[in-house]
């Protein structure tokens, strides 16, 4: 066998081996030659183990290597997402965790798996040239735009629109009955097993697009519904919080928080910007967050220290995309028209920005962003599974953790209510069940004599 013939077979069976390292986590925990970058590694290898299981694919070479072909648009942002996975690789071969696979690598569908910079999160592409693909969908989208409803809104009712067009098969929405709707809905309920909150969102997204869109109100519905479950929130114990976030550091353990020191929601978390920080009243705005409502809520004490360390770096950042010209940060398209200079004033820049520039698709522009939320979502799922925690944690439960905690110290719920942003007192009061749930009660068994 010549040389090159046992490279390419050397190079085959090492694209046939599938990594198997359940332990990657711990080992990952005591590296130490890894320490400052552990966190970006644990993010980068959980997102490979997720498209792993989205397109049920074993985690062998040849599927990281179309991964990292297929995920990452930036060589730059591919380079580091290929050192964090070639740890995993190299680690799991110490460890002799990778087998090999007698079964050939077929590589997904390109077009299922978005780039990083289609993730959600970033903003929304310019409004003139979004105007939909269908003379319904355009006037769906002139009805939302002159409600000024938020972006997020939109691409609800637009996606839900689109699969109520998808039902009508070769007619339009333009043509639909209000047996239309009524099969759809059920649709939604019987065949599809959809939750009440999801047939709930479709209702009013299929009743907006007929009556404010194409000026066809539906009448009263007859419909197969959704059972509705009472949603019990999943909440921390306060020794469970100090156990969470003793499992994060560095940005990641500073967002965790500012969330759970301030109640804000991680979409909110992500949009705040230098001038929302008023670290000497000890306050927090959150402006356009849930509904495009506006609040002001508490900033712990116990933070404005780190924050202010925290700005300190951001301006070195902010300073070096000055003098490297880079555009400013985005500004929604009325403000970025009328003052087209804003984006690069301090006071504008994101709080928690991405470590890289990145390419808008939609505009070409390259431009720091604020970070994505499945960084975050994914560390602090990990920290909660390193904590030995039985919940199921994500960053929102750092949100309703604060709702309760507070309770139980004996805030005002109508207080709270504005501190959470809830249009409704109903919403807020969900966390009184939780309050009363845990305390007051005394089980028949703790009655008996020992």
């Amino acid at each position: 066998m010549t040389p090159s013939s046992k490279n390419r077979a050397k190079s085959a069976e090492q694209n046939n081996l599938v990594i198997d390292f359940r332990d990657w986590s711990r080992v990952l925990e005591k590296d130490l030659s890894v320490q400052h970058q552990r966190s970006f590694f644990r993010q980068q290898i959980i997102a490979l183990l997720k498209a792993c299981k989205t397109y049920r694919r074993s985690a062998s070479t040849a599927f990281i290597k179309w991964y990292l072909k297929n995920r990452f648009n930036h060589p730059q942002s591919r380079e580091r997402a290929r050192e964090a996975l070639l740890w995993f690789y190299q680690t799991a071969f110490k460890c002799r965790a990778v087998k090999p696979d007698e079964r050939e690598f077929i590589p997904p569908p390109e077009t299922k798996l978005l780039p990083m910079a289609n993730a959600a999160g970033l903003p929304p592409p310019p409004a003139a040239s979004d105007q939909g693909n269908s003379d319904w969908e355009n006037a769906l989208i002139t009805a939302i735009r002159g409600r000024h409803f938020t972006w997020r809104t939109e691409q609800t009712y637009r996606n839900w629109s689109k699969r109520f067009a998808n039902f009508l098969g070769n007619r339009t929405p333009w043509d639909a009955t209000d047996e239309d709707a009524e099969g759809f809905l059920a649709d939604l309920a019987t065949r599809k097993r959809l939750s009440y909150s999801s047939q709930k969102q479709a209702l009013n997204a299929v009743a907006f697009l007929m009556a404010s869109a194409l000026g066809r109100p539906l009448g009263v519905l007859d419909f197969r519904r959704a059972k509705k479950r009472p949603k019990i929130p999943v909440v921390l114990s306060r020794d469970e919080v100090e156990q969470l976030l003793g499992k994060l550091e560095g940005t990641y353990l500073l967002m965790a928080e500012v969330m759970y020191g301030s109640g804000i929601r991680l979409n909110e978390l992500l949009n705040l910007r230098v001038q929302h920080l008023d670290l000497s009243r000890r306050q927090l705005s959150v402006v356009n967050g849930k509904g495009g409502k506006h609040r002001t809520t508490v900033l712990p004490a116990r933070l404005v220290p780190t924050l202010e360390r925290h700005l300190e770096r951001l301006q070195d950042l902010f300073r070096a995309d000055r003098q490297d010209q880079l555009p400013g940060v985005w500004l929604p398209e009325g403000l970025s028209r009328k003052y087209p200079r804003a984006g690069e004033q301090w006071h504008w820049q994101w709080v928690f920005p991405m470590r890289n520039p990145s390419f808008d698709k939609q505009t070409g522009i390259r431009r720091r962003h604020h970070m994505l939320p499945q960084p975050i979502q994914a560390t602090v799922k990990a920290a909660g599974m390193d904590a030995g925690l039985s919940k199921r944690v994500t960053p929102h439960v750092l949100r309703h953790s604060f709702a309760t905690h507070l309770l139980e110290a004996g805030t005002d719920i109508r207080t709270l209510q504005e501190l959470l942003g809830h249009s409704k007192l109903d919403t807020t009061q969900i966390y009184t069940h939780v309050v009363r749930s845990g305390t007051g009660v005394v089980s028949p068994l703790d009655r008996l004599p020992s």
